[in-house]
């Protein structure tokens, strides 16, 4: 790997780290020596790229370093290639079109000889059936996780029980055969998973949930984690 290469690389795992990282994982990733991080890491510093840290505690960029947002490598286009595909063939319209226009925007800023990584990427999915269709709002559900507001909705179960719960959405999770609301049920008083398509109508409350930013999703990630493997209440 080039020297210029390596250095944009290490900024560029410094910055989706939420810790600090230290030589050694960093030359791990890399794949160089922790002695060539640590000189990539000196001139780093002289050139006035904001890390903070030291040997064997470990690095952290200040969040406040920007770098121009498209400086990117071939496989970095062609991953959002990838990943654009797959958000494209979800059934979701509003995603699809999103992810069609931001490859729009990259293949228009990018340099002209970056521009077949979009037009003719290596790398491709194979088709695959949609997840069942749902008429529930995902918009409305996506933008309600945002704002941490409460949602009345009315289910039906897969044994054809119909019931209505206020619930507290945290994620809305996608996989190739089926969409998931993953929610906090006031009714059950503890987290659920619901299938969208088994979702007959929704409304988004005025009401929040009345915790810090945040919170709730870091509550179900713990609670996700204590679960026995392939356990998923619904």
């Amino acid at each position: 790997m080039r020297r210029a290469d390596r250095l944009f690389q290490i900024i560029q795992v410094l910055r989706r780290s939420s810790r600090p990282m230290t030589a050694a994982a960093l030359a791990e990733e890399i794949e160089t020596s922790r002695r060539t991080i640590y000189r990539d890491i000196t001139d780093l510093i002289g050139q006035r790229v904001p890390i903070t840290g030291e040997a064997g505690v470990g690095y952290v960029l200040d969040r406040s370093y920007d770098m121009p947002p498209l400086m990117l490598t071939p496989d970095e286009i062609e991953a959002i290639v990838l990943g654009s595909q797959w958000v494209a063939g979800l059934g979701d319209k509003t995603l699809a079109s999103a992810a069609k226009d931001v490859l729009g925007k990259i293949a228009a800023v990018i340099p002209e000889n970056l521009r077949p990584h979009i037009a003719r990427p290596s790398v491709g999915l194979r088709p695959f059936t949609p997840p069942p269709r749902d008429d529930i709002d995902t918009n409305a559900l996506r933008q309600a996780i945002r704002d941490d507001r409460k949602v009345r909705m009315h289910y039906c179960a897969e044994s054809g029980e119909e019931s209505t719960r206020i619930i507290w959405p945290v994620v809305l999770g996608y996989d190739a055969t089926l969409r998931m609301l993953i929610a906090w049920c006031e009714l059950r008083e503890g987290f659920r998973h619901f299938r969208t398509d088994r979702i007959v109508s929704i409304e988004v409350l005025a009401e929040g949930n009345g915790l810090r930013k945040g919170e709730l999703l870091r509550r179900w990630t713990r609670w996700r984690e204590a679960q026995p493997p392939y356990a998923m209440p619904k």
